[in-house]
């Protein structure tokens, strides 16, 4: 099994895209099929890698485009769009002068000819592509918005030719020749597309601005100690890379040499410049706005985060919400529905005994309902949400989770490395200096997490000239200088003979009361004081549970550690329930039951987590967490910051909000415009709408729906620090 993706041309509408799907699927060896028509993109899961180019074919006999990657695609838009503004200049330019020509009421056989020619022209020329897609899609069985229109044009165009051509034969009353209706049809429904497309970049901005990111080749050291220029592709692991002041960098890896303020605003969304040095981690796309660093390479360019976060984007761009597969199969039944409504309407009015108003009526009925609206209110809405959301270092893999996140009853966190920092840390100690620095310089012999957070608390301590003898003991701590120093729990300190009294066993215990670890300490086989220890809690952890709580989110505490512990934190964030001492399966129970409840969150970073991310109706994975972590989470925080998970909440009911908004928009104007444009309101007022004020009613609907989805790109994090 392979997943095969393609980036697809020519796509005017939705119905367009659910061709491809609905024909694709067809195809022996293809067994799922997406098409997203807001992003031009296919995701097709094949038996083999062969077949994707019988779906290539497939594309393209039923008239669309193929192109091999982003690039390409977006050359082949900007094509389309400048063809699309030229034909629509002509169409306009051309449509005016007909509409003049049909205003002056001086009838003459030249006039009648020169407004049939350029009529022609603006139909066969300007509004080609709207027949060329329909004679494919009604071949196909997809009836789609170009359906619509060219039946409606089709209507108009014939009829005034028949006037035309044969005004002897017509009453004197239907002898009225619509050219100018034609034309300008044609040229407002190319207005609402070009409007609609240069709308639909605007919404796609984001992940080209990410794929401009990355420098296309790199600076590599070489032994001699020059410089030489390499593509980025070619560089391997290990290669040390140089990054200039004012560079992009090329490639992720480690600082080894220099230091430099990095700006990552456009991964991570964080505003300011962060200085980084030896050690730190960096990331391709990320810009080097002062010093100068020497980096070495730990992941190939396809393994960068900033591809990892493309591919995320453009996979998650083709998935459908099952709001948005709703309106789809609503889209598909539309247009026979549309279809039969304007046969009705001709039939009836010729019942009534005015044939040509019945006429005027149908085509209006088939241009005004176009279902371009119904079939943008879910795409845009998500492409610009996830990008939105991408911007602020949350990466959406799963729109799909979109849908219910905001009605989300419970979120569950894990606690080490999501609530709290997972580094251990020293709190106090009741140590005086003098036994702290011989502790301090012992402890920096050692790797032990405890060990280095020691060294950390009494760094001014540390005498690097001080040489002890050394042992680590598993299990129980260290002992060095032959045991004069010992470092660790009470069964160390007892195996060396040294005992506490019941005093000594009171005042430990009360440290371990409040939540804290205890590292003992002996010196010349005495007992002389101990070290407190805790894992500290993030800095935005109180922050992020009380914003989850202001959206009605129960949260709740899942973890591995003592009950003791885990409801001393758990106190100090405000969480009231705690689920404490679980082991990786225990958790995933846990998540199960609570979802007969309601619809449950988890927040976590660990391979342990994996089970309960995968289990919950939405998995939130930590970016600074395991790989298998991130694998099963639904969203990704870049910027590993609890507050982004009260964000994801807010964004997720924010573009629930636009896009029922959308979908209410389509619905009330097809079920308020299609009784008008069929004459409902012509025995009471005399109004009978005009089809080429249909076709103007239809490009606004449309384009509506996208302004309003492109609103989402202004929604700001309110919780952001």
């Amino acid at each position: 099994m392979a997943t095969i993706k393609i980036q697809i041309t020519g796509m005017t509408c939705v119905n367009c895209a659910n061709a491809i799907e609905k024909n694709v699927l067809k195809i022996q060896g293809v067994t799922s099929s997406k098409v997203s028509f807001a992003d031009c993109c296919g995701v097709f899961e094949v038996q083999n890698d062969e077949d994707i180019n019988k779906i290539k074919d497939k594309v393209k006999k039923l008239g669309f485009g193929v192109v091999n990657n982003y690039d390409e695609l977006e050359a082949a838009q900007n094509k389309n769009a400048i063809n699309l503004k030229n034909r629509l200049i002509v169409s306009a330019i051309l449509s005016v002068i007909i509409m003049v020509f049909e205003m002056n009421s001086y009838e003459t056989l030249y006039k009648s000819l020169a407004l049939f020619i350029l009529t022609s022209i603006v139909i066969f020329y300007c509004g080609f592509d709207f027949f060329n897609h329909a004679m494919k899609s009604i071949k196909n069985s997809n009836y789609d918005m170009n359906v619509l229109i060219t039946l409606g044009v089709s209507a108009a165009y014939i009829y005034s030719i028949f006037a035309f051509c044969f005004s002897n034969l017509m009453p004197e009353a239907m002898k009225y020749l619509y050219f100018s209706s034609c034309s300008m049809i044609i040229t407002f429904v190319l207005l609402g597309k070009f409007l609609e497309e240069r709308s639909k970049k605007s919404a796609r901005n984001y992940i080209k601005a990410l794929m401009d990111l990355s420098p296309k080749s790199a600076l590599v050291l070489q032994k001699d100690g020059t410089t030489a220029p390499i593509l980025v592709n070619d560089l391997k692991l290990g290669d040390i890379v140089v990054v200039k002041s004012g560079y992009a960098l090329p490639c992720d890896g480690v600082i080894i040499s220099g230091g430099a303020e990095i700006d990552a605003s456009m991964l991570s969304g964080e505003s300011m410049p962060v200085f980084k040095s030896v050690g730190d981690t960096v990331n391709a796309g990320t810009l080097n706005t002062n010093g100068y660093i020497n980096i070495k390479v730990t992941k190939l360019s396809g393994d960068s985060l900033i591809s990892v976060i493309l591919e995320l984007l453009l996979e998650a761009s083709t998935k459908k919400m099952p709001i948005a597969r709703l309106a789809d199969k609503v889209a598909n039944i539309f247009v026979p529905l549309v279809v039969f409504i304007a046969l009705g309407t001709f039939a009836l009015w010729s019942l009534c005994g005015e044939p040509f108003n019945g006429i005027l009526a149908a085509v209006s009925v088939l241009i005004i309902s176009c279902p371009c609206a119904l079939g943008l209110a879910t795409p845009i809405a998500i492409v610009v949400g996830i990008s939105q959301s991408a911007k602020n270092g949350i990466i959406i893999k799963n729109p799909q989770i979109l849908e219910i996140l905001g009605d989300a009853k419970y979120a569950v966190f894990d606690k080490t490395g999501t609530l709290t920092k997972g580094q251990i840390s020293v709190v106090s100690s009741n140590l005086d200096d003098e036994s702290l620095k011989i502790v301090a310089n012992a402890a920096n012999l050692s790797e032990h997490p405890v060990s280095k957070a020691i060294s950390e608390f009494a760094k001014e301590y540390i005498d690097k000239n001080v040489i002890y003898t050394y042992e680590n003991i598993p299990g129980m701590g260290i002992s060095a200088e032959h045991s004069e120093i010992l470092i660790g729990n009470e069964k160390l300190l007892n195996s060396f003979n040294v005992f506490l009294d019941s005093e000594q066993k009171e005042s430990i215990q009360k440290v371990l009361d409040s939540g804290l670890g205890v590292v003992l300490v002996a010196l010349g086989f005495k007992y002389t004081g101990f070290i407190a220890i805790s894992d500290t809690l993030k800095d935005d952890a109180l922050q992020s549970i009380s914003a989850v709580k202001s959206f009605g989110v129960t949260p709740i505490m899942l973890t591995g550690d003592n009950e003791k512990i885990a409801k001393i934190v758990a106190k100090e964030l405000g969480i009231d329930e705690v689920i404490a001492g679980v082991l990786p399966s225990k958790k995933f129970e846990v998540i199960e039951n609570l979802k007969k409840e309601g619809i449950v969150i988890f927040v976590g970073d660990g391979i342990n987590d994996a089970l309960a991310l995968k289990s919950a109706d939405i998995g939130i994975a930590m970016s600074s967490g395991s790989d298998i972590a991130k694998d099963a989470g639904d969203i990704v925080l870049i910027k590993n910051n609890l507050l982004s998970v009260a964000y994801s909440l807010y964004l997720a009911k924010r573009n629930m909000k636009t896009i029922k908004q959308n979908l209410v928009w389509a619905f009330v104007y097809n079920i308020v415009c299609i009784p008008v444009a069929a004459g409902v309101l012509y025995p009471v007022f005399g109004l009978l709408l005009n089809p080429m004020y249909a076709a103007l009613a239809m490009s606004i609907s449309s384009f509506s729906v996208v302004l309003n989805s492109l609103r989402l790109k202004f929604v700001k994090n309110v919780f952001e620090h």
